[in-house]
């Protein structure tokens, strides 16, 4: 698509979102964060919008986007309530997975019911013995004449009860070395062997389901094995990674833009000893701070963006991006909340939801421990000597 194509539909769709979320999202995502339910009925809407099928091809069905408005979108939706963007960020994944690196008859039987939401997918990666060492991961797939048998837990999962097919990883060879070149992907959907397990109570990103996924003798057709290619699951997953590191990244900046402007706000209608708190030199530092912090984010998380839709390895500037969002997003919040005060600490406002939701970007969609390290072996091979 021409770049002043993407352009305009950019122009046309994010406003539509913005209103979305103001008219719909926002009404209702206090509700649905403190029951912990599932909001069916705005998932439902976004997959009228299109939403679901921001990266798939239009051939397909699908919008075709380029990550830079994908990323604005994760931005406005969090804005509103940072757990909507769930349903479809690991389905977008799965739905990138597919487009990039699927067969033309894998393309041609998943991507038009991923674009319309009529299939809802996620990621199944992360199992309960750990989720950053990927290479690590337990869960076997065994090949059987023209099926594979897999067996294992994932742990962790974004729309694991909601959701009805999954970009799954396994080990097809446990002996290989390094062990990350035995793994691939499937297309995974539920059926007689694979179930979702108990929905996890967590403290932010609530409302939408995270699970486990129960893997047990299930057989997949090895057809449903990505590209039809034995042992390049690692790529796959981590180049769609680097997209969903992105999508994190704007996530953070979205909540973190939320509650900088109820802080901004606040601070010129609280007064104390006859003054507008936002007089004082304290609050009015605080507030340059995370204004600061938050413009810088967001320019990390486009360049980012930018990078990837000119076909450039952006795993370092990814990874930036996503550490460096998801950090300032955490002392954002918690600034947004001392300048409330004792309000910032009860549920009449939503900045204390906003506290909660931000660790998420912080540990998900890899650790910024392991963001840390994976960026650093990149640049000291950039400046090898």
């Amino acid at each position: 698509m021409a770049l002043d194509e993407m352009q305009e539909i950019r122009a046309q769709l994010i406003p539509v979102v913005k209103d979305f979320v103001q008219k719909e999202v926002i009404p209702k995502a206090a509700q649905h964060d403190e029951e912990d339910t599932y909001p069916a009925e705005l998932v439902d809407q976004m997959a009228e919008i299109g939403l679901f099928g921001m990266v798939v091809p239009e051939k397909y069905g699908g919008m075709g986007l380029d990550v830079l408005t994908f990323s604005m979108v994760f931005e406005e939706l969090s804005k509103g309530w940072m757990s909507i963007t769930g349903p479809i960020g690991t389905h977008s994944m799965l739905a990138f997975a597919i487009s990039k690196y699927g067969t033309d008859e894998q393309k041609q039987r998943w991507l038009p019911d991923l674009a319309t939401g009529k299939k809802r997918g996620g990621l199944a990666l992360t199992e309960p013995s750990g989720g950053s060492d990927v290479a690590g991961i337990k869960t076997s797939a065994i090949r059987d004449g023209e099926e594979y048998v897999i067996n294992g837990t994932k742990q962790f999962i974004t729309n694991g009860q909601h959701g009805n097919v999954f970009l799954l990883a396994a080990k097809t060879d446990t002996e290989i070395n390094p062990q990350h070149k035995g793994i691939s992907a499937f297309i995974a959907e539920k059926g007689p062997g694979l179930t979702s397990g108990a929905k996890l109570n967590k403290l932010g990103y609530r409302g939408i389901d995270t699970a486990e996924l129960i893997l047990k003798d299930y057989r997949i057709s090895s057809d449903e094995l990505i590209g039809n290619r034995e042992g390049e699951g690692f790529y796959q997953i981590m180049d769609g990674l680097e997209t969903g590191r992105i999508n994190v990244a704007a996530r953070a900046v979205g909540v973190a833009q939320a509650a900088f402007d109820a802080a901004i706000m606040y601070s010129q209608q609280r007064e104390t000893f006859g003054r507008a708190i936002s007089t004082r030199q304290s609050i009015q530092n605080m507030l340059a701070d995370m204004g600061t912090k938050i413009h810088a984010a967001r320019l990390m998380t486009n360049d980012a963006a930018r990078r990837k839709d000119r076909g450039e390895r952006v795993d370092v500037e990814a990874g930036m991006a996503k550490l460096y969002a998801s950090e300032i997003c955490g002392e954002v919040t918690m600034d947004a909340m001392r300048i409330h005060g004792g309000y910032g600490f009860i549920k009449d406002q939503p900045v204390e939801r906003y506290y909660r939701d931000a660790p998420l970007m912080i540990i998900g969609e890899g650790t910024n421990e392991i963001q840390r390290l994976v960026i650093a072996k990149h640049l000291l091979k950039r400046y090898e000597v």
